[in-house]
């Protein structure tokens, strides 16, 4: 009885994270309920989408099965904090530029917004920024809504987040001329020095 109590409460504080790792935070993000039929009945497993982040600009995603919901749990939990990814934020609350992923039938468009905003995002996305730490971001999913797609598409857009530091450094320039040719127009100063 007792264990039963301990295995209950366990659950609660899913968004709160452990306090082993009380530096991640995770978020509970779908459970699958499946049946295998058997001889004697029914056999049911569950499986679990979980995300994974530090509020601070890293986060990752894991899916996980099993018999009983806290160990598919805590299965999907270990598998994303084992595939974390950083993503650059622009003032440590949103996104640097408007970007687009997708996955399978899931497209996702990921807009950068001014303070005060908000996270305006359905479910699985928000789940996504919460964990990340984005404050301020405007998103839509198109296609389909299934939340594995939705998840993998949102990462594929974070994936292809850049800072200005670090393209200035691929291109061999400084953030500050990186700057100045976005003021003046990108294209036009970029062919005028060659």
């Amino acid at each position: 009885m007792a264990e039963q109590g301990r295995r209950r409460d366990r659950g609660r504080d899913r968004d709160r994270g452990d306090d082993r790792d009380s530096e991640f935070v995770d978020k509970l993000v779908h459970i699958n309920r499946v049946a295998k039929v058997v001889k004697g009945g029914r056999r049911f497993g569950f499986a679990a989408l979980v995300v994974v982040g530090d509020q601070r600009g890293r986060v990752g995603f894991g899916h996980g099965k099993a018999r009983e919901v806290p160990e598919a749990i805590r299965k999907a939990t270990d598998s994303a904090k084992r595939g974390l990814i950083r993503v650059p934020l622009r003032e440590g609350r949103t996104l640097h530029h408007d970007v687009a992923g997708r996955h399978g039938a899931g497209k996702v468009v990921l807009r950068a917004a001014e303070p005060g905003t908000g996270i305006i995002a359905g479910g699985p996305m928000r789940a996504v920024f919460e964990t990340l730490g984005i404050q301020d971001i405007v998103a839509k999913s198109m296609g389909t809504s299934n939340p594995y797609n939705m998840v993998r598409a949102t990462f594929d857009a974070l994936k292809r987040q850049d800072s200005p530091r670090s393209v200035a450094a691929r291109r061999g320039i400084k953030v500050s001329a990186l700057q100045a040719r976005r003021r003046d127009g990108g294209d036009a100063a970029a062919s005028a020095e060659a």
